[in-house]
């Protein structure tokens, strides 16, 4: 069933779909009158909506059946130093797919490209298209890029803090988790191309960080991201 972002404030009975969401409906699906869809408010509410009203511009709806999904636990908060090329766009993309809840862009030491204002809203309507195509009814948010010692010192701490790390004395990542059975949130930290610096690192540590090793291959920026996503989504698979 087609899925469609309904901001929580046009949550009524009789709702409408206005702007980029009409314009999909109307245009791009070209869903006539009578039809049912999923409308969610990325929120975790969701519900079947029939279509009463169709125009370029506007699509009026009844709300049928309504449901609430809750944040699947651990809540990740993902810290991701921006990678080069389009490959942040592709790491929102997959991290909204493994269920993260939180996604904060890094400026380190070694990030190469700084991006423009206009990224971090491209990044979240990225998120949204990823909810509306894998089914999650959480839209994550995703901050504006910080530097990295901004970050570090801002940040709200979780139950389990985690760098991914190629220097120091990293820890077996597997059994990081494995100590921790009950974790409702966790954060993981993954830097750019060339890793972390070295003080950044020993900064992270000193905050109260884990190192943890991905292993004895050094792996591209998306891959690390992804392998460390899917291992902690392996861990508490609910």
């Amino acid at each position: 069933m087609p899925r469609f972002f309904l901001p929580p404030s046009a949550w009524t009975e009789y709702p409408s779909l206005e702007g980029d969401e009409a314009k999909h409906l109307s245009q791009v699906l070209r869903i006539k009158s009578g039809a049912t869809v999923t409308v969610f408010d990325g929120h975790g509410n969701h519900a079947e909506a029939r279509v009463l009203a169709v125009s370029k511009q506007r699509v009026d709806l009844r709300l049928e059946l309504a449901e609430c999904n809750h944040t699947i636990l651990p809540y990740i908060t993902l810290a991701q130093a921006i990678p080069k090329g389009k490959n942040m766009d592709w790491i929102v993309q997959k991290a909204v797919e493994l269920g993260v809840s939180h996604i904060q862009p890094l400026i380190t030491r070694h990030t190469i490209v700084i991006p423009g204002e206009d990224k971090s809203e491209k990044w979240r309507r990225t998120a949204l298209e990823s909810c509306k195509q894998c089914g999650q009814f959480n839209i994550p948010i995703v901050e504006d890029p910080l530097p990295f010692k901004e970050w570090l010192s801002s940040r709200l701490p979780t139950d389990l803090e985690i760098i991914a790390s190629l220097a120091g004395n990293p820890q077996n990542f597997r059994t990081t988790l494995q100590s921790r059975p009950d974790l409702k949130n966790i954060t993981i930290a993954v830097g750019p191309e060339g890793d972390f610096s070295a003080e950044e690192t020993a900064a992270a540590i000193a905050a109260g960080f884990v190192p943890v090793t991905l292993g004895e291959l050094v792996l591209r920026v998306e891959t690390a991201t992804m392998f460390c996503l899917s291992a902690i989504r392996f861990q508490y698979p609910h």
